[in-house]
């Protein structure tokens, strides 16, 4: 947020001012707490980054078997297979489902690993500045928080056919445990998102910014 005063552009900040990070309502600097949602007023979260990095890390740790083990056992009279993400969605596209092999691929490794790169580059560009326009990694940020939910299809697929295929000796669907470890990874990358304080941004864009010498 910005402000014109004496035909300068100050931040909420520099005008003694500070936003709620819920319902975006401005109040003085100092009040402890919204008026109007109640949430707790920060200026800036300090400690953002710290946070951002270890549910990062801990995302990525997790997402590494979950694209080794398998995320899906299927039992049947005569067949017993396993299937991880990526080769569940090649032995879709092998009996013609290109649709959902495509759909699969784009919601467990593309944007999951999406999602690691954008995170990174926010907090690294938050600490070191960068060339891209600052409105735009906010978009950015913004992105990343809205698809997060949508990385789940994988685990919600499992947990559906789990419930549906149970036909006692004759055919039985169990989730793998990939399925855990990939849930785990989406749950760490959401808390990763959410740690990331966007103001941050801005402030990277204000300390590049060359002062004015009287």
């Amino acid at each position: 947020m910005e402000i014109t005063r004496a035909g300068k552009r100050l931040t909420a900040r520099d005008a003694g001012l500070v936003a709620c990070r819920r319902c975006a309502r401005v109040w003085p600097m100092g009040q402890a707490r919204c008026g109007r949602c109640g949430s707790h007023l920060e200026s800036r979260d300090t400690k953002s980054l710290q946070k951002v990095w270890a549910w990062w890390i801990a995302g990525v740790i997790a997402y590494i078997p979950a694209n080794l083990y398998p995320m899906l056992k299927t039992n049947t009279l005569v067949s017993h297979t396993e299937n991880t993400i990526i080769g569940g969605a090649v032995e879709l596209a092998h009996h013609g489902s290109f649709g959902v092999a495509a759909i699969i691929l784009i919601a467990s490794v593309l944007i999951p690993v999406g999602k690691f790169l954008a995170i990174a580059f926010l907090a690294i560009s938050a600490r070191r500045g960068s060339t891209v326009p600052p409105r735009t990694r906010t978009h950015m940020f913004e992105i990343v928080e809205f698809i997060g939910r949508w990385s789940m299809i994988d685990v919600f697929v499992v947990a559906i056919l789990s419930s549906l295929v149970q036909l006692s000796v004759v055919a039985s669907i169990q989730p793998g445990p990939a399925a855990m470890t990939f849930a785990l990874s989406v749950i760490c990358t959401m808390l990763s998102a959410q740690a990331f304080d966007p103001r941050l941004i801005w402030d990277a864009v204000r300390r590049q910014q060359p002062r004015k010498t009287s």
